[in-house]
């Protein structure tokens, strides 16, 4: 009943140990709100490819926690242009396949490019980011090893936790936090459902990190310190300065009309020469680009939600965050940066959570369901929109008309469409998001109170038999 003394803090259990989950519990810790992360790996890892990070999401790493900018900086981010003439950050869009000039094979033309400010990007590589995040968190807060099974509600409201080594957890609510593969997602629809599962983006991707004066070889001082995404028919390369620019985050991206086989192994062994096919007839720069790739690579299927949109992020006391409620193809570079918005979101609301527990405004098991209501209510929108934009923006690049001379100008018209896209991104109004929340969360609790906790009528239990083991 609302009103009875809450003797003991919330407890959140996070369902995942990745940058997204990390950075959750760094901010939940700053807010002294009890957590544990559940990770099914042996070790915190992740592949050494590189990521950026925009000026928005940082400032939103650091309304959380400042030690998670720290630990982003300390993992060797730098800004993603280099330019002693300039200070801002730009995206560029460069011509990777049309012979522009006859007489200079190699060069390359300037299409388009947007300001992103002083900063405005940051580049890392994800390894050593999340090496550097790991240590902002104490040790005690982390259990690897724990592949979730189920979950389901207890009689006192509790979530429980089962795990496939037999061993189980409790918290007060759940956050799935376990990326694309998400096992909670699957719990919360189903195993029938196909929102429940990511689907091929009829995209494959090819990563390397190159040593800068490799890239300066093959691209020339400038365009090798500074982003560059080099557009042509049917696939595109994008590059960008990462470990405090002694090396370059490249990226190859190609289309594919067939269907992926198996969607449970999503990287497979691939080869340079697949490339070197590939961007055969392309510019000189970027052949000599390619030869610098290892002789053999990993191949990346491509895959999203944008199929299969998860109809909410919420059910009961059980949420999803971050890739596992939204995940999208990398092709705006901000998935991860929506997952950062996610987070602090979240973070503000248990704040909330914890103050109306503590005031005996409502139980726990109110003012959370109401805290993640709220949350589905503030984020669904437009993370699902940043899935759909990703898949639109990929359509753009990969233009068929960049292969044809006569079509150069109709390709081209497609950049102020991708510069209202960007500037959404960047500029989200995160003061606006916070302010809206709490207000969100104040008008929806006394409902639930008036309603004796029976406002939303969704069931809580989220069981699913498992069948097999997940990711």
């Amino acid at each position: 009943m609302p009103g009875i003394v809450q003797e003991r803090p919330i407890e959140i259990a996070i369902v995942g140990g990745g940058i997204i989950g990390l950075c959750l519990t760094a901010g939940l810790i700053k807010q002294n709100v009890k957590v544990k992360v559940y990770e099914q790996a042996k070790g915190f890892r992740e592949i050494g490819a590189g990521m950026a990070f925009t000026a928005n999401a940082i400032r939103c790493m650091g309304l959380m926690n400042q030690d998670i900018v720290s630990a982003l900086r300390s993992g060797g981010s730098v800004a993603t242009s280099l330019d002693e003439n300039d200070p801002n950050d730009y995206l560029r869009w460069i011509d990777g396949y049309g012979k522009r000039r006859k007489d200079d094979p190699s060069y390359q033309q300037l299409l388009f490019k947007i300001d992103a400010g002083y900063k405005g990007f940051e580049g890392t590589r994800r390894d050593m980011f999340l090496e550097a995040l790991v240590k902002v968190i104490p040790e005690e807060v982390v259990e690897l090893k724990k592949r979730l099974d189920t979950i389901e509600e207890k009689a006192d409201g509790r979530v429980q936790l089962k795990f496939t080594d037999g061993t189980s957890a409790e918290a007060d609510a759940v956050i799935g936090c376990d990326g694309i593969k998400s096992r909670v997602r699957e719990l919360m629809f189903g195993s029938e459902n196909p929102a429940s599962f990511p689907h091929y983006t009829h995209k494959v991707a090819y990563r390397a990190l190159v040593p800068m004066d490799k890239a300066i070889q093959a691209l020339g001082e400038y365009k090798a310190r500074n982003q560059h995404n080099h557009v042509g028919p049917n696939a595109h390369l994008i590059h960008y300065p990462v470990a405090n620019q002694t090396m370059i985050n490249a990226t190859a991206f190609v289309s594919d009309p067939n269907e992926w086989p198996d969607d449970k192994t999503t990287v497979v062994p691939g080869l340079r020469k697949d490339l070197e096919d590939v961007f055969a007839d392309w510019n000189p720069n970027l052949t000599a680009l390619i030869k610098y790739f290892p002789e053999k690579l990993e191949k990346w299927a491509v895959f999203d939600t944008w199929d299969y949109p998860a109809p909410f992020f919420n059910k009961g006391n059980v949420c999803l965050a971050g890739d596992a409620a939204h995940a999208s193809s990398p092709h705006h570079g901000a998935g991860a940066c929506c997952g950062i918005e996610d987070a602090l979101c979240l973070v503000t609301l248990l704040k909330q959570v914890n103050q109306t527990v503590a005031t005996q405004s409502a139980t726990k098991k109110e003012a959370l369901g109401s805290a993640f209501e709220v949350f589905d209510a503030m984020r669904r929108v437009r993370s699902q929109w940043l899935v759909n934009s990703s898949r639109r923006v990929c359509d753009l690049y990969h233009q068929p008309e960049w292969g044809l001379e006569q079509k150069w100008i109709k390709a081209e018209t497609c950049f102020e469409e991708i510069k209202d896209r960007s500037l959404k991104i960047w500029h989200f109004d995160y003061d606006a998001m916070l302010q809206q929340t709490v207000a969100r969360y104040a008008e929806k609790l006394p409902l639930k109170v008036a309603n004796g906790g029976a406002e939303k009528a969704a069931p809580s239990v989220v069981t699913v038999p498992i069948a097999v083991a997940a990711n």
